[in-house]
Order: C-alpha cells, then structure tokens, then sequence
C-alpha cells in the first residue's frame, strides 16, 4: 500500500486515477477546485480536498493533512491543467498567465511542498503534451496550453538532475489525444482515439514502477502518426 498524491481529480483522467489506485488498496489524497466528484465515489482510503494548487493557503492544507495523516508521499502524479484554444492574437496576457498558473507554477508550487515527504523511492510523475514535445506535430490556437507543456517537461529533466542522490525521481509523460471532457471543451466533435480509463491504466502502472528504469524521461504516450 503506497500513498498517492494526485492532482486536478475532479474529472477525466485524474477521476480514473483515483478509482484505480484506491480498488488497488492505496492511500489516495485527491486535490481539485471541485471536491465533489472524488467524494460521491465514497471509495475507501481516499481523501479529497478542495484545492486550488496556485494558491499558497491551499497548498499549506496539503501539508497539513500529509503530516498529520502519512508518514511519506510514495507518488505524486502532477494531472491538473488547463487547455486554451485560441488564436494568438486574440489570447489575452491573462488568459495566457491563467493557464501557465496551472499548468507550470502549480506542478512548481505541489511539488515543491511535497519533496520533503519523498525519500529515495518516491516517483514524480507530471502529465504533459505531445504538443509540448520540440519537433512534434503543433496545432494553430495552442500556443499557451503548448508552450507551458514544453515548460514542464524541461522543468522534470532539471529536478531529476538536481534530485538525483537524493531522490526523489521524475518524469513526464507526453500524451497524445484523450477522451476527456476538456478535450471535448476545447475541440467540439473530435474523438481521440483513447479513453481517459484506458490513460489513467497506464500511468498507474507507471507511476508505480517507471521510476525503476527512467528519472529525467520523457516519455511520448501517443499511438498517432507521426
């Protein structure tokens, strides 16, 4: 039994997360703006909070709630985020802050506060996008939600750098298109090819045993073409 930390679990892959990890009897803290949908679920060993992670006072509740509950964090999985479809030149200076405030200085902000409860063994897995990859296919309207995807990648491969005698590792994982309702906001009709129960199988899986044979890896988790 491991105790999992996850972020933006109010829908898609970071629900799926949750159910998975709490079926395989893990501890789970579960944060979201929407604490909702993880509490109606009513699933054993889980606790969900109600957490902006740009926010100080509510990182502060997460460790409160690690200290005086577990004695480490085994995994945080770095899954909130914020897609933007826009062009450029309509893209406001503060819709383009809004979406890096999630996507780059809230993995910044969890993680930072969850490092002293990670020892040697503990696994940072942060979520990003085959549009954040240098080289990948890009599409016209991304240029926030992509660009704070690249962020985060080269921001994994400098903690693992700067972490690795001491632990814990990190890692990101580049995903292509999946079913998720914030797929469906910011493209209307498309239908990726993956489900976000068939994702959130995955990264359990890694999140539980990459750490083993990758720190510092992007790994590209996308079966398109090219």
């Amino acid at each position: 039994m491991k105790n999992i930390v996850i972020t933006g679990t109010s829908r898609g892959i970071g629900l799926e997360l949750v159910s998975v990890f709490a079926k395989e009897g893990h501890n789970v803290l579960a944060l979201s703006r929407n604490a909702g949908p993880v509490s109606e679920l009513e699933l054993e060993n889980v606790e969900s909070l109600s957490c902006d992670i740009t926010k100080p006072e509510d990182l502060k509740k997460v460790t409160d709630f690690i200290s005086s509950n577990w004695d480490q964090v085994d995994v945080l999985i770095n899954n909130a985020g914020a897609l933007l479809n826009k062009p450029f030149a309509d893209t406001s200076l503060e819709e383009f802050e809004n979406v890096y405030k999630t996507n780059v200085y809230g993995v910044v902000g969890v993680t930072q506060k969850l490092i002293p409860f990670m020892d040697k063994n503990g696994h940072v897995v942060t979520v990003s996008s085959m549009g954040g990859v240098q080289g990948s296919m890009k599409f016209a309207g991304l240029s926030a939600y992509s660009s704070s995807k690249g962020a985060v990648i080269t921001l994994t491969e400098l903690l693992a750098e700067e972490y690795k005698e001491t632990g814990p590792s990190f890692n990101v994982l580049a995903l292509g298109a999946v079913q998720t309702e914030m797929l469906e906001e910011a493209f209307p009709g498309y239908q990726a090819p993956i489900s976000a129960k068939e994702m959130a199988d995955y990264i359990f899986e890694f999140s539980l045993t990459g750490n083993s044979f990758y720190n510092g890896k992007l790994l590209q988790v996308s079966n398109s073409t090219p």
